[in-house]
């Protein structure tokens, strides 16, 4: 049974279809938030990124939020290979003691662990991430306005209840509760490098990114509410409280052919052509290049509260310039309890620690077929497999 399953846009496809798919064509990777489905794509993180786009040299833009934002700073780390592999042994292996009687970890107490963490995985580390001579990361939290722009045991509830309810009518009116703050990577002249997708679609800010405010950006944007608290005050960014990325872009569903057009209008430094070249020198139609995604399913839901809206799963031509690679649902029934890990598996394995880590290396494991096959579709490109996205 085939593990992944290739979906492209028209012009991505029409540009592959012509040119195969080569290293120099990316220009955009997202990584989604998702909690420990992310662990799905260790295996091909680990080969986009330290085997396959090695052999190019053009920048690339990394767009992540919440458990996609540690894997896309992760990525911009000396000797990826390895630091992705602690990801991912970390995350498999994260527990928290409960106390008698206790259910569940306080958000508090989660919080904390979860900062200790990220000082333990990046210390010393950060000028790698903010300065890697490719990789421009872009760290997507949600900070809350007016009644949610702290924490409070009521108001915060409240706050988050308007949101789905405005949400619901029109997303772009969800930005009155919360709005998109980006962190990006610093440029030459310290003032944060352009975003490689449009903010038209809803209300955002975006912050430069420096050694005093990645720990807190990057845990803010992970920061689930009501299971961790939420991070206030990050140095160099608006006054109030941060929370997951995740809530107002899920899957981050971005305007990525605005971007591109925008970052080539503006002569921005990283889009130093307008087309993607091919194996010949000649040209592709994906505008800006390709935008590679590894997800772990079709859809790209565009926030966290539209997950039950079926209506905004959908592609639109935000998409247009997309690969994007995911498992294949058939060949997830065939992982252990017929789905990929998540953060459901937390209950129901409890105390169990070691049932847990098995489950979980057991489906990471299972990944590298993944690899396998798109390493083998990357040499011969069959377009019958690329399915419309």
């Amino acid at each position: 049974m085939q593990a992944l399953q290739l979906y492209a846009g028209p012009k991505a496809r029409a540009a592959i279809a012509q040119h195969g798919l080569q290293p120099q064509h990316i220009s955009t990777i997202p990584g989604a938030a998702g909690g420990p489905k992310g662990l799905i794509l260790g295996a091909l993180d680990r080969f986009i990124f330290g085997d396959w786009l090695t052999r190019s040299s053009q920048p690339v833009d990394l767009v992540g939020a919440s458990i996609g934002a540690w894997r896309m700073a992760t990525a911009c780390l000396n000797d990826s290979v390895a630091a992705f592999a602690r990801l991912e042994h970390d995350y498999i292996h994260q527990h928290y003691e409960l106390a008698p009687g206790q259910k569940r970890p306080t958000a508090e107490f989660v919080s904390e662990m979860f900062g200790q963490s990220l000082l333990s995985f990046y210390g010393g580390r950060v000028p790698e991430v903010l300065h890697h001579p490719r990789y421009k990361l872009h760290i997507v939290t949600s900070r809350g306005r007016h009644v949610l722009n702290t924490e409070h045991g009521l108001r915060t509830p409240l706050g988050y209840l308007g949101a789905f309810l405005t949400n619901t009518v029109h997303r772009k009116a969800m930005g009155a509760w919360l709005e998109r703050v980006v962190f990006s990577s610093p440029g030459v002249d310290g003032h944060s490098m352009p975003l490689p997708f449009g903010t038209h679609d809803y209300r955002t800010r975006q912050v430069a990114l420096s050694e005093a405010n990645f720990n807190p950006a990057l845990q803010a944007s992970c920061s689930i509410p009501f299971v961790l608290k939420a991070v206030h005050n990050i140095p160099g960014a608006p006054p109030g409280a941060y929370w997951d990325g995740g809530i107002t872009d899920y899957h981050l569903h971005l305007n990525y052919p605005a971007g591109a057009q925008n970052a080539i209008k503006n002569g921005a430094a990283r889009a130093q052509s307008t087309r993607a070249t091919g194996l010949n020198g000649t040209e592709t139609q994906a505008e800006g290049g390709i935008v590679l995604y590894p997800h772990f399913q079709k859809s790209v839901v565009p926030g966290w509260l539209d997950k039950s809206l079926k209506w905004r799963h959908k592609s639109t031509h935000h998409l247009d310039n997309m690969l994007l690679l995911a498992p294949n649902p058939e060949w997830v029934k065939t992982l252990p309890n017929g789905k990929l890990p998540d953060r459901t598996d937390f209950t129901h394995y409890g105390p169990d620690l070691a049932g847990r880590v098995k489950a979980w290396s057991a489906a990471c494991g299972a990944s590298q077929q993944m690899v396998d096959e798109f390493a083998t579709w990357l040499d011969q490109p069959d377009m019958a497999r690329v399915l419309p996205l």
